[in-house]
C-alpha cells in the first residue's frame, strides 16, 4: 500500500514484482499395491530405499510379488515410492493384557500380521512412585537368545493430570511404531500400575490371513474397497504420485479401473501382461478393455522378467515387469527428462538375466503396432525396454497421446501449472493478472524450452502462453472465470531408424 508522507524527504517503497515462480512437480514417485506380511493398511506408507520397505513392510516373502517390484524399483532408479498393503479380513493383530490394581490395559499390534507374535513388553514400576513405570516393547522372536528392546516409554503414569509422568494411554495409543491400546482396551480404574514383568510378556494371536494374490476375486476386491478408505484409494490422501504398479494384475476391467483412477491423479499405470502370455495371444492387442480412449494414461509391457530370487538360493524367477519399468522410468527422468523415453539403449534393467519370451525383431514388429511395449534380451546392451507406447499407441488409433513421453510430458506440465497458480484464485480478473500470468507461465515453458523439452529451435516454434480479453471474454469475467491457453510442440521419439545407403557408380576422377 501507498507510505504516508508527513516530512519533507527521501521515502523508499518496495514495489511486487509480480513474479510467482512455477516450480516443476515430481515425475518419478512410484506407487505400488499388494499383499504384504506387515505394516500399515490404512495409509500409503513413503518408503525411500529397499532397506526402508523392509523396516516397514518385511522386505522379500515368497508369497507375494510386491517385495521383489519394490526392490527392482529401487535397484533400477528408483528414489521415492508409496506402498499400499492390502490384507483380508481374516488378519489379525497380536494382542496382551496388563493388569494392575482396580484395571488394566490391552495392548494390540499396530497393525495386523504374525509379525506381531515377535514382539512383546517388559514393564518396570518407578522406585519411589505408586503411580509412574517404565515400559519396554522387545523383539524376541522364538529362539532368540536374549529380547532385544526397540521402544522404551520412561517414566509413564496411571493418573492423568501428572505434574512428574505422562499419561501411559496418551503415549502408547500415538507414540509407537509397534503396539498401541485396544480401543476399549482400558478397563476399571487402576489406583497401582501393573506389577514387574522382566520376562518378556508377548503379544498373541497376530495372524496373516489369507495371501491375496493378483487377478484374483478377493485381491481385487481388497483394491477397489472404496474411495478413500482402503486399497488404491489411500493414494488419493498422499500429495503426489506419478506410477501406479499393482504388480501380478491382469484381469482386464481392473487394469481399466486403474488407469482411470490414474486419469484423475495425473499418474500412468505400468500394466503388466499375464505369465502366460505369448506373441500368439497379443497378436491382436493387449486386452479390449484400456485400448482405444480408455488407454491414455497407461502403458502395456511384454512379457515377464527372469531375474535371481534372493530367497531361494539366487535361482532364476520370473517377475512381472512394472518393478523394473518403474525403475526405469525413474532413472530416465533423473538423467534426462521425462520428455525423454524410457526405452532404448540406454534402458538396461539392472538385475534381470533375461526375459521369459525372447522375441525376433519381426515378432517385435507384430506386437509394436498393437500398442504392445517388449522387453527385449540384446547381446550387447542386455535386457533393455524396447517400445514406449500408451495404450493408445495401436497405430489405427492415430492418437496424439501415442508416446509415453508425450504423454508423461502433458501431465507433468498440467500437475505443475495446476500447483504453480493457485496464487491467481481471487486476484481482480483483468488486464494486469493477465499480464502476470503470462510472465510466469512463459517463465516456466521456456525453462524447460532450454533443457530441451520441446521441438522447435526458438520459443515461438516450441510453445505459447496465451491469457488475454481473447480468451477470457468480459462473459467469463462476469463468471469469475478467467482462462490460459498453453500449447507445447512434443518432442516425439525416433521409434523407426531408416538408413538410406546408395552407390556411387560411374564417378570419374577429374
Amino acid at each position: 500500500m501507498p507510505i504516508t508522507t508527513t516530512y519533507p524527504g527521501v521515502y523508499i517503497e518496495e514495489i511486487p514484482s509480480g513474479v510467482h515462480t512455477i516450480t516443476g512437480v515430481a515425475t518419478s514417485i512410484a506407487a505400488f499395491v499388494g499383499w504384504a506380511a506387515q505394516g500399515p493398511v490404512d495409509q500409503a506408507g513413503l518408503v525411500l530405499s529397499f532397506p526402508d520397505y523392509i523396516r516397514q513392510y518385511g522386505g522379500l516373502d515368497s508369497r507375494t510379488l510386491l517385495g521383489y517390484s519394490v526392490s527392482q524399483f529401487f535397484a533400477n532408479g528408483g528414489q521415492r515410492a508409496y506402498v499400499v498393503r492390502l490384507v483380508d479380513s481374516t488378519a489379525a493383530p497380536g494382542t496382551t493384557t496388563l493388569t494392575g490394581t482396580g484395571g488394566g490395559f490391552t495392548l494390540t499390534a499396530i497393525n495386523p500380521g504374525l509379525w506381531s507374535t515377535n514382539y512383546g513388553v517388559l514393564l518396570k514400576n518407578q522406585a519411589g512412585s505408586t503411580t509412574r513405570f517404565r515400559l519396554q516393547v522387545v523383539y524376541n522372536p522364538s529362539g532368540a537368545t536374549a529380547p532385544i528392546v526397540v521402544e522404551s516409554f520412561e517414566n509413564l503414569s496411571i493418573t492423568s493430570p501428572d505434574p512428574q509422568g505422562r499419561y501411559f494411554f496418551d503415549v502408547l495409543s500415538t507414540e509407537s511404531n509397534f503396539i498401541t491400546i485396544l480401543t476399549g482396551g482400558v478397563t476399571g480404574t487402576m489406583t497401582a500400575p501393573p506389577t514387574d514383568i522382566t520376562t518378556p510378556q508377548m503379544l498373541l494371536n497376530g495372524v496373516d490371513g489369507n495371501v491375496l494374490q493378483p487377478s484374483s476375486g478377493a485381491f481385487e476386491t481388497a483394491l477397489n474397497a472404496g474411495p478413500g478408505t482402503v486399497g488404491v484409494h489411500l493414494l488419493e490422501q498422499v500429495d503426489i504420485f506419478n506410477l501406479l504398479c499393482v504388480p501380478g494384475e491382469t484381469t482386464p476391467a481392473v487394469l481399466a479401473q486403474l488407469e482411470a483412477f490414474c486419469v484423475g491423479q495425473y499418474a500412468m499405470l505400468i500394466a503388466d501382461c499375464a505369465s502366460t502370455d505369448t506373441l500368439t495371444t497379443l497378436t491382436n492387442g493387449p486386452n479390449t478393455a484400456m485400448t482405444g480412449a480408455p488407454g491414455t494414461n497407461a502403458a502395456f509391457y511384454f512379457p515377464w522378467v527372469t531375474a535371481p530370487d534372493p530367497l531361494n538360493q539366487n535361482r532364476s524367477a520370473d517377475y512381472p515387469p512394472c518393478g523394473f519399468v518403474s525403475g526405469i522410468f525413474a532413472r530416465t527422468d533423473a538423467s534426462r527428462g521425462v520428455w525423454k523415453a524410457p526405452a532404448g539403449t540406454e534402458a538396461s534393467l539392472t538385475g534381470a538375466t533375461g526375459v521369459v519370451v525372447p522375441l525376433t525383431d519381426d515378432q517385435n514388429g507384430v506386437l509394436n503396432p498393437q500398442a504392445v511395449n517388449c522387453i527385449r534380451n540384446f547381446a550387447v546392451y542386455g535386457t533393455v525396454v524396447w517400445g514406449a507406447r500408451t495404450l493408445q499407441g495401436n497405430d489405427e488409433l492415430g492418437s496424439e497421446w501415442k508416446y509415453v513421453p508425450v504423454r508423461r510430458l502433458a501431465l507433468y506440465l498440467e500437475q505443475s501449472l495446476l500447483r504453480g497458480t493457485k496464487w491467481v484464485v481471487f486476484e481482480p480478473n483483468d488486464e494486469p493478472l493477465w499480464a502476470q500470468i503470462r510472465l510466469n507461465v512463459g517463465a516456466f515453458m521456456q525453462t524447460l524450452f532450454r533443457q530441451g523439452a520441446f521441438q522447435g529451435s526458438t520459443p515461438q516454434q516450441a510453445y505459447f502462453v496465451k491469457c488475454d480479453s481473447e480468451t477470457t471474454t468480459p462473459t467469463d469475467q462476469n463468471l469469475g472465470v478467467v482462462n490460459i491457453l498453453v500449447g507445447f510442440a512434443p518432442l516425439k521419439p525416433a521409434e523407426f531408424v531408416v538408413i538410406q545407403i546408395q552407390q556411387m557408380a560411374g564417378q570419374a576422377a577429374s
